[in-house]
């Protein structure tokens, strides 16, 4: 297997393909005006502590307070929190370094945390924590014991935080990595001598750009090329890789073509695919993706499919291709928090087993933290996916104003219906002989025709004349009834 990144970089967005054998699994998008703020270290100001809920609302400057829960405090601060009371760890008006580990989400201010972690190439720095570990990827016993050593060594000789080794780290020099730990001390110093002096809602410490941050975080030995678009980007993550990661260095190339480099991997097409409810299968089948606050929900259907020697067989062949293409589809559209997988129904065991190992195999590659249930007797897998930043439909669409985000709309008899209320709502309020309503082409057409003959009652009934206009510019369930 290879993987290619590909970074595509406009003045106001750079956006990163990960491409694993030519197909496209993953897209990051960052925005100038609206940057992530994960990683993100600031001075910050606790505005409210609720107790009931084991919390606290802190002020780092953002448009909304920003969450921290009891769960996420460091070590000392735990212990401070006698039983569980946050009221006794803080106080109202106190100022604490935090760090962002879920951006505003909808509604939902930033999550915080106390327990900073800034990480690096081959390590992730803990300055509060005492223990040192190992990636639980990096599977070689005997190489997790050198790595062990190495960062218990270097934090016995420093007297400093807790480090964990990453994936990175596995295989490279000793020296390498010891650098690696001593530039995250020299960075947290820096830090927590400026927190001395900053006023509160200051950024201490802003994670890299995206196109720096690809590199650091799916560092990897598979990666076969990287192609930047843009000379000068190019050219920053040259010097980047040289000092960091050098041996991403010779994979590092700039694409000067003609033809846009997202064209060139079909990337543009699978992200507006990405942005649809269904998604076909090969076999015929396809999945039914609906995404909402609470949760996400995924329906998997036959659809053309009849090709087993049985139903049994059918549904065992569009289920192992649902999971695979379902794996895909977490990481491409980044999707996050509760998941639920409607499967069919499978009678036999040993297919559901199956079915749920292509699963976990398909999630394998990913970086988000999962967990997978064991598939239910009516065929749901309920499953959660660390979700710390927007999922792509969120940063590249909003909810449709036609329909309020519902997606669904009112049909025109539902909506003539409506009016018919209105008026005689209208009629029995006021002492008017004359009625004026205003409403889309579809609807005043509706009323006009198929509505006529109950209109004409209605005008009898009440003993008033009712006029109509259509306005181009109203929704099929928009409509004004005035008053002549």
């Amino acid at each position: 297997m290879s993987d290619e990144i590909l970074i595509n970089v406009t003045p106001p967005e750079t956006r990163v393909a990960i491409v694993e054998n030519g197909v496209l699994q993953e897209v990051l998008i960052e925005r100038q005006r609206r940057r992530g703020l994960v990683g993100n270290i600031y001075k910050g100001k606790i505005c409210r502590i609720l107790p009931g809920m084991q919390a606290a609302f802190v002020d780092i400057g953002l448009e909304r307070a920003a969450f921290l829960h009891i769960s996420d405090l460091n070590a000392a601060d735990k212990e401070r929190a006698v039983h569980d009371q946050i009221e006794l760890a803080f106080r109202d008006g106190q100022e604490l370094i935090v760090q962002v580990v879920k951006d505003p989400l909808g509604a939902k201010g930033a999550r915080l945390t106390t327990e900073i972690s800034i990480p690096s190439v081959y390590e992730v720095y803990m300055p509060y924590a005492k223990n040192c570990g190992v990636s639980q990827r990096i599977e070689c016993d005997r190489e997790r014991a050198r790595l062990r050593h190495c960062v218990e060594a270097f934090q016995k000789e420093h007297s400093t935080g807790g480090f964990i080794a990453r994936t990175a780290a596995e295989g490279s020099d000793e020296t390498a990595i010891r650098a690696d730990m001593l530039f995250l001390l020299k960075l947290w110093n820096s830090i927590s001598q400026r927190s001395k002096t900053a006023k509160p809602k200051t950024l201490l410490h802003e994670d890299l750009p995206l196109s720096m941050r690809v590199l650091r975080d799916m560092h990897r030995a598979k990666v076969e090329k990287v192609r930047v678009d843009s000379k000068e980007t190019y050219g920053r993550i040259v010097k980047f890789a040289k000092e960091f990661v050098p041996e991403l260095a010779p994979l590092l190339e700039h694409y000067s073509g003609e033809r846009p480099l997202f064209d060139l991997y079909s990337v543009e097409d699978e992200i507006q695919k990405a942005l649809e409810r269904r998604v076909a299968l090969k076999s015929g089948g396809y999945l039914i993706l609906d995404q909402t606050e609470a949760m996400t929900t995924i329906d998997v259907n036959t659809g053309g499919f009849v090709g087993g020697r049985n139903l049994e067989e059918t549904i065992f062949k569009t289920n192992l291709e649902a999971a695979q293409a379902i794996a895909r589809q977490l990481r491409l559209r980044n999707l996050g928090g509760i998941i639920i997988i409607d499967f069919i129904d499978m009678r036999d065991e040993e297919h559901r087993f199956q079915v749920l190992h292509s699963l976990q195999k398909g999630l394998e590659k990913d970086h988000a933290k999962n967990t997978i249930c064991e598939v239910s007797a009516l065929g749901l897998v309920e499953m959660t996916r660390k979700r710390t930043r927007e999922s792509l439909e969120h940063i590249l669409c909003e909810p449709c104003p036609t329909c309020g985000g519902r997606g669904v709309l009112k049909t025109a008899e539902t909506v003539c219906l409506e009016i018919f209320r209105e008026i005689i709502r209208e009629v029995r309020q006021y002492n008017v002989q004359e009625l004026l309503v205003l409403a889309s082409n579809e609807v005043v057409e509706r009323l006009l025709d198929e509505e006529a003959d109950p209109l004409s009652e209605l005008e009898t009934f009440l003993g008033v004349r009712i006029k109509f206009r259509a306005e181009s510019q109203y929704t099929q369930e928009q409509y004004d009834v005035v008053l002549l």
